[in-house]
């Protein structure tokens, strides 16, 4: 008696989970995105009948990373397992019971139906051809027709045979646009013909089961690759006198397979993809092995850091913008920082950058002038913005638009440690900068087994703008690591001195029209048997 109630109870479970699967599509409600991926939330109606059901869940990201699925069902319902899969056409039938779904097949056979006429009439057009044919091949073996009869009979024959070859055509032009229309249909078939934003590949395969019939709602969550933002800003400004205006922006761009339509967006900074173990140091043990080799390094380039791609005219309405600060809020986090957008937005999966506004606001700032001669002829005007932390500012780019100019582009990274950020809003041309060798204060002696070289330099600033400026000025000499390389600073140019790295500042205050230089002038000493290739 149990082995029957053990069979019976068998049968019963593999009759519910071999029934009919349920199909429903997820609507979008809200996504988190990452620098490197995103947090979807989707939601579900199914109607469930009492017992073991299987719903198969359309319209869920195309790639899904499984560990991270969650559903959230009533209490009335028990998720039993949850499955991903982007192939669910062969596994699975199609949702015959969705009224969409029966229009596409009524369709179907009508247009299967009317390319059965136009078939049967090809072959009765094709037969009728035949029997013309032959009757000709027998009608020109039989000589009791005169010529007259001949004519007509050619005549008769050489009409009946063009208008149904040309029927025969016609049927064959209706044949292929009824081929169309069903390729069609059956794609809006395979598609399940449903309304939703993008037909995606992905599926989600749940087992659940309830102890009565009823209509619920499943919340579903996960993570999904092909999805990124990265921030950029606009930097505004109408002239030296007044505060930046910065508009914080974001590019999102994603590809996850379905269309983000009304979404409520946060872009995040972390990234829940990293590893997150605290490292553990080991002992570190030495032992020897070979030289490394290193290229070349310029260090040089290591100061200018900004990008100027040229002067564009832009309209004043098109840099009137309106204020998004009110729509977003910051949440600053222990570990990251968060943008909650309240305004909903509409993010295709195309892999193409949408941009979202996300705060506008009024940085004060302090201008001055800076140049560095040996690198750049050109003076760079900066913005210096303090307490900068409280603005909440990530590493992105920047595009300048000063006085109505757009100038070019440069980097914003918060990511320092002085107190002070310093934003570059280009160059300007009306401040000229020459630094050259003084060839009679420069030169090379030979002392005993040393080699003694002399380097001189004159620096010589032009302010030619209407008004006074600030400027800070810098320049170097070399420092030595190896105590055969002596170095004597002969004329700093009564500039701040930095022993530690060998930079020059000066504080230059110019006035309109006014010139200023300055000289400086440091010995190389070493022995000449040895070649230094970065004097």
């Amino acid at each position: 008696m149990k082995k029957i109630l053990v069979f019976a109870l068998l049968c019963f479970s593999a009759i519910g989970f071999a029934q009919k699967p349920i199909f429903t599509s997820a609507k979008i409600k809200s996504a988190t995105v990452y620098s490197n991926s995103a947090e979807l939330l989707q939601s579900a109606a199914v109607t469930l009948p009492s017992g073991t059901s299987e719903i198969v869940i359309k319209n869920v990201a195309d790639y899904v990373n499984e560990n991270t699925i969650q559903i959230g069902a009533p209490s009335n319902v028990t998720v039993l397992s949850v499955q991903f899969t982007r192939n669910f056409i062969s596994e699975y039938e199609i949702d015959e019971s969705n009224p969409m779904i029966k229009r596409v097949r009524d369709s179907i056979m009508l247009i299967e139906k009317e390319m059965g006429k136009i078939a049967n009439e090809k072959v009765s057009y094709s037969k009728t051809i035949d029997l013309l044919d032959k009757n000709q091949n027998v009608a020109g073996q039989n000589s009791g027709l005169n010529v007259t009869e001949l004519i007509k009979l050619v005549d008769y024959y050489r009409a009946k045979r063009n208008e149904l070859s040309n029927l025969v055509d016609t049927l064959i032009e209706k044949e292929n646009k009824l081929k169309d229309k069903l390729s069609k249909l059956n794609s809006k078939l395979e598609l399940n013909t449903q309304k939703q934003e993008k037909t995606s590949q992905g599926k989600l395969v749940l087992q659940v089961m309830t102890d009565a019939a009823s209509s619920v709602n499943l919340d579903i969550n996960y993570i999904t690759a092909n999805a990124s933002w990265s921030p950029f800003y606009d930097l505004r400004a109408d002239n030296i006198n007044s505060p930046i205006n910065l508009m914080y922006k974001a590019k999102v761009v994603q590809n996850t397979g379905i269309d983000w339509k009304k979404v409520k967006l946060t872009l995040s900074s972390g990234n829940p993809n990293q590893n997150n173990t605290a490292p553990i140091l080991q002992a570190w043990f030495l032992r020897y092995g070979y030289p490394r080799t290193y290229g070349y390094d310029n260090s040089n380039a290591k100061l200018n850091t900004v990008v100027v791609s040229g002067y564009m005219k832009k309209d004043k309405a098109e840099m009137d913008e309106s204020s998004i600060s009110n729509y977003t809020t910051i949440n600053e986090n222990q570990l990251n920082i968060s943008f909650d957008i309240d305004i909903p937005y509409d993010i295709l999966s195309n892999g193409k950058a949408h941009s979202v506004a996300l705060k506008d606001l009024k940085l004060p700032a302090t201008y001055k002038y800076y140049a560095v001669p040996k690198v750049e002829k050109e003076a760079f005007l900066l913005a210096e913005i303090s307490e900068y932390s409280k603005f909440n500012l990530l590493p992105g780019e920047a595009n300048i638009i000063f006085e109505g100019m757009y100038v070019g582009k440069t980097m914003i990274n918060p990511n320092q440690t002085s107190d002070t950020l310093n934003l570059s809003m280009g160059r300007d041309k009306k401040i000229a900068i020459k630094r050259e060798k003084i060839a009679d204060k420069s030169g090379t002696k030979f002392l005993s087994g040393y080699k003694e070289q002399t380097f001189t330099y004159d620096i010589t600033v032009k302010n030619n703008k209407k008004e006074a400026i600030e400027m800070l000025l810098k320049d170097q000499y070399p420092i030595s690591t190896d105590k055969e390389i002596i170095i004597e600073l002969l004329d700093d140019g009564k500039a701040k001195v930095n022993a530690e790295t060998g930079i020059l500042t000066w504080d230059v205050k110019l006035n309109a029209g006014e010139t200023k230089k300055y000289r400086i002038s440091y010995k190389v000493k070493y022995p000449k048997d040895k070649f230094i290739d970065n004097l």
